[in-house]
């Protein structure tokens, strides 16, 4: 099965699911406002934000979840604790309940991202 070619992350945000549409929007806001020197695009069928051409967050829309891609692996270990309610491997954080999203920790994770030099996972 052929992927719809997505335009942008507005675009993507429309197209999902109604009850993903408000977590993704504000995921979508706190990338832009904190990922100050990052650039927005679509890779990968979904929203992703790259420093010097580089991913290093990106968020998705799943049937049963959103997940947020934060590909500092170092990041997410430091956050292990706050996201002891999401599953949380090396680099993805899956939601499950979009209501539920601790938006404090997802701008955490974000600024831990913006500040980190490492390299991405």
């Amino acid at each position: 099965m052929q992927r719809k070619t997505i335009a942008s992350a507005s675009a993507y945000i429309a197209e999902a699911p109604l009850a993903h549409r408000a977590a993704l929007k504000q995921l979508r806001t706190l990338c832009r406002e904190t990922l100050t020197d990052y650039c927005e695009e679509i890779e990968y069928g979904m929203p992703v934000y790259k420093r010097n051409g580089v991913m290093e967050v990106a968020f998705a829309s799943q049937k049963h979840y959103i997940s947020l891609y934060i590909l500092k692996k170092e990041v997410v270990d430091a956050h292990r604790a706050a996201l002891s309610g999401c599953n949380a491997g090396k680099g993805c954080i899956r939601f499950k309940n979009p209501k539920k999203i601790d938006f404090e920790v997802v701008k955490s994770l974000l600024r831990g991202t913006f500040e980190s030099d490492s390299k991405p996972c």
